[in-house]
């Protein structure tokens, strides 16, 4: 499965004539290819960000629901790690 997750752009480069843009993951700064959302975007907004690449605009409250999404699934992760190994599943 693929997953494209939300960051909130916090810096706009300008690298060899491609738009970049350094984008906060939660506290985790990556530097991310804004080329596809370019003429939407700036400081302050959050991208949908899949391997490097924002792949669209997303608002602040559909970030955060996103974030919350994965934070539950990350939970789950964590119940299915405790399980013993002779543990069946339902």
């Amino acid at each position: 499965m693929c997953l494209a997750i939300p960051g909130r752009i916090v810096e706009l480069r300008d690298v060899q004539g491609l738009p970049m843009g350094l984008v906060d993951f939660g506290g985790v700064r990556r530097e991310v290819c804004l080329a596809y959302v370019a003429e939407q975007v700036q400081v302050g907004d959050y991208a949908l960000v899949h391997v490097g690449f924002a792949i669209s605009k997303v608002d602040e409250e559909e970030a955060r629901r996103t974030w919350e999404v994965l934070r539950e699934m990350s939970q789950l992760d964590e119940v299915e790690q405790m399980k013993d190994p002779g543990e069946e599943t339902a």
